[in-house]
């Protein structure tokens, strides 16, 4: 599978202006509420249209502006899992699934108990979406995608109806269905660990423009820009300025930072992951007292928010193990505690 997507369109407060190319992968957008990931998503089904550019599926022009082309939903060969499931309420369970099926009534029949077979749905053929549970209505949704033998998925915040567990085992669900597409599919959300799981490439996006855009592992490690730190789950962020080949100045924090590397003469912001704060019994090299200002139960672990003793630093949040926690609380309470800031930890932010 091959996208090529080079589009312009002009919005309400900005104008999306997106340029990428993906071949066999899962291709995340990731980004904040009213972003252009969802318009994105529509351009390429052809539900929208863009002002300008194009847009080639394997080859095939969907969209040119240039030479007057723009082929209907469906003729584009892409299906699309909506956000709200967009299921046809006067149509039942074996209908929908029957309406984007392909090939003769007995292949599309075929196809049908397949889906039904494979989705849990056997004795719902009859039910209309309304006599249905969330869940059940995202299986006829994912049912109605796979039986349209399409090209490319479309995937609009495919869980944020869900609760937590049928989420989770929808996302399996999910996991087979991309692996019988090789894999072929652009996926929305503002979840940074779903995407984090499904996509091997990630976008992050920011009034209709890509900010970043790389594997997921490197945009995880190194988000480059503020929004994409913020948006890849960074809790811990500060204005900060360079001191020196390898030193900084967190100035939120009130914290002197050495890095692993250089420090970049634009640096702007840096960042550390709540979970890469290390207890340490002293002071040593990028280790400093804290204060413990307040202290967060949440499911398996602990928030604890600390600023540099003797200062009014912003808090930094330090996520820790429950056990742990309670095994050293009873010295942290009036001494304050020594954590390490690891150097190759840090995000150097420019932007």
């Amino acid at each position: 599978m091959e996208l090529d997507v080079s589009i312009r369109k002009s919005l309400r407060d900005y104008e999306l202006n997106v340029d990428f190319v993906i071949r066999d992968e899962v291709f995340a957008l990731l980004g904040a509420s009213g972003c252009g990931k969802s318009m994105t998503l529509k351009c390429i089904a052809g539900i929208e249209r863009p002002d300008a550019g194009r847009i080639l599926l394997n080859g095939r022009t969907l969209f040119d502006s240039a030479a007057g082309i723009n082929l209907p939903p469906q003729q584009r060969r892409v299906g699309y899992l909506f956000q709200n499931y967009a299921l046809f309420p006067n149509m039942t369970v074996a209908e929908n699934i029957l309406f984007g099926a392909v090939g003769n009534e007995a292949a599309k029949k075929a196809k049908m108990q397949d889906s039904l077979e494979r989705f849990d749905l056997k004795g719902l053929e009859k039910a209309y979406p309304s006599e249905l549970s969330g869940g059940q209505q995202q299986r006829v949704a994912f049912a109605r995608v796979l039986s349209s033998a399409a090209e490319l998925l479309l995937l609009d915040e495919p869980f944020s109806a869900l609760d937590s567990f049928l989420k989770w085992q929808m996302e399996l669900e999910l996991m087979d269905l991309l692996h019988s597409y090789d894999d072929a599919a652009v996926l929305v959300s503002h979840d940074r660990n779903e995407v984090y799981r499904l996509a091997s490439r990630i976008a992050v996006m920011n009034r209709g423009r890509f900010e970043a855009m790389s594997g997921r592992q490197e945009l995880f490690h190194q988000p480059q820009t503020l929004a994409a730190t913020l948006l890849t789950g960074c809790k811990n962020v500060s204005r900060a300025r360079c001191e020196g080949e390898r030193a900084l100045w967190a100035e939120e924090w009130e914290l002197p930072l050495m890095a692993a590397g250089n420090v970049p003469q634009g640096l702007k912001y840096v960042g550390l992951r709540a979970h890469f704060l290390a207890y340490r019994p002293g002071p040593g090299a990028n280790t400093f007292l804290m204060e413990v200002v307040r202290v967060i139960e949440d499911t398996f672990s602990y928030l604890v928010m600390v600023r540099r003793a003797g200062t009014r630093g912003k808090p930094i949040r330090w996520e820790v193990d429950k056990d742990f926690w309670q095994s050293v609380q009873g010295a942290v309470q009036g001494q304050g505690i020594y954590l390490y800031f690891p150097p190759e930890q840090l995000i150097l932010l420019e932007r």
